[in-house]
């Protein structure tokens, strides 16, 4: 079987595309790839870094209000398509998936006009203009959120999850705590704010630390690598907790997740599949900076369920925060509850599923 697969742009779309590789590669070795992306995203260092052959476009996003720039956009996606069936009467897949990013206009546009099955995969309970456009000419929809499903075809839909709740199952958390500094057999909290970091959050718990410091609990505080020097500078003049373990990145962060039992974050949809596999509660502070608000939207698919908290932005300090991490930790019988209704959101068999559907689509 050959797949091709397009998704850039950020690593919201490129992560599952790689994490869907992986998966089908453990099951059969014999499946074929070629990833199409864009020379200067993301995916142009994440692919190639996992000997994927990958090949290239250049296609820019629509800009958003009227703009000379949107007129290029159509020429450029023209190009794609044309430079895209190049591409896919060479490789001869036989079906295509895209994860979401511009890129994968044309790619997946292409592959439905040449009569190749097609899918798009939507990893957030609010599509981008990408995957609204494909899903006019696309085979079949994979959500992760049922309440992605109205904006869609009905028939065309199918709830497969995130192949990242597929990778994440099987990791040794004692492995990760014990990598990461962790003591064995106290509650840990994970707090993160995404590969990049995310500024509020950095400044919440900076002012929580002396307040932190008197917890039976053990925190695991991930700064991310543009924030880490200016974190250190305020954690020299306020002092840092013996219980509070800070670190710019997390490489291993499937290991690390597997050992811990609270999550602070962002409302991504990666890490929402990924909490949601393991049944990790979490406390979820969207980012209000993206598009159609949609991480709100995650977080609500959550915390509506029982299986989050949700803080807005606006509303967070260190003395919420903290109360935050209290309220859930502090009640053994809440905690329980919460882990139960994030597994039961969960969908371990992510990758399995979109990989069962692209062979019945390949077989038609």
């Amino acid at each position: 079987m050959k797949i091709a697969v397009s998704g850039g742009g950020t690593g919201g779309h490129i992560y599952p595309a790689l994490a869907l590789i992986r998966e089908i590669k453990k099951k059969d070795e014999k499946v074929e790839f070629l990833y199409i992306g864009t020379e200067k995203g993301l995916e142009s260092k994440l692919v190639p870094r996992e000997n994927i052959p990958f090949k290239s476009i250049h296609i820019t996003g629509f800009k958003r209000k009227i703009s000379f720039e949107n007129v290029k956009t159509i020429l450029r996606f023209l190009k794609g398509v044309r430079d895209s069936k190049k591409m896919l009467k060479e490789f001869k897949p036989d079906v295509v998936i895209g994860t979401g990013g511009y890129v994968c206009g044309p790619v997946v546009y292409a592959a439905a006009k040449m009569g190749i099955p097609t899918i798009v995969h939507e990893q957030n309970s609010v599509p981008g203009l990408t995957n609204k456009f494909l899903s006019r000419y696309v085979d079949k929809i994979a959500i992760c959120f049922e309440e992605a499903r109205e904006f869609f075809p009905e028939q065309k839909v199918v709830l497969t999850g995130n192949p990242r709740a597929s990778e994440v199952l099987g990791q040794d958390g004692i492995k990760g705590r014990l990598s990461a500094g962790l003591k064995l057999k106290i509650p840990t909290v994970l707090i993160f704010g995404g590969s990049r970091g995310a500024r509020p959050i950095n400044e919440a718990v900076v002012k929580s630390l002396t307040e932190l410091s008197g917890k039976s609990y053990q925190v695991l505080y991930v700064t991310g690598d543009v924030h880490f020097e200016d974190v250190q500078k305020e954690v020299e003049l306020v002092g840092n907790p013996e219980n509070v373990i800070i670190k710019p990145f997390i490489h291993n962060m499937p290991e690390v997740l597997s050992g811990v039992d609270l999550t602070v974050a962002r409302a991504g949809a990666t890490t929402l599949a990924e909490l949601t596999s393991l049944g990790i509660p979490s406390i979820l502070i969207p980012s209000p900076y993206v598009t159609d608000n949609h991480q709100e939207k995650n977080a609500r698919a959550l915390s509506e369920n029982g299986a989050a908290r949700l803080l807005h932005e606006k509303d967070l300090t260190g003395p919420k925060l903290v109360e935050s991490i209290d309220h859930i930790l502090g009640n053994e019988e809440k905690l329980a509850h919460m882990k139960k209704a994030a597994k039961k959101l969960g969908i371990p068999d992510s990758a399995q599923r979109l990989y069962r559907l692209m062979e019945e689509l390949a077989k038609k």
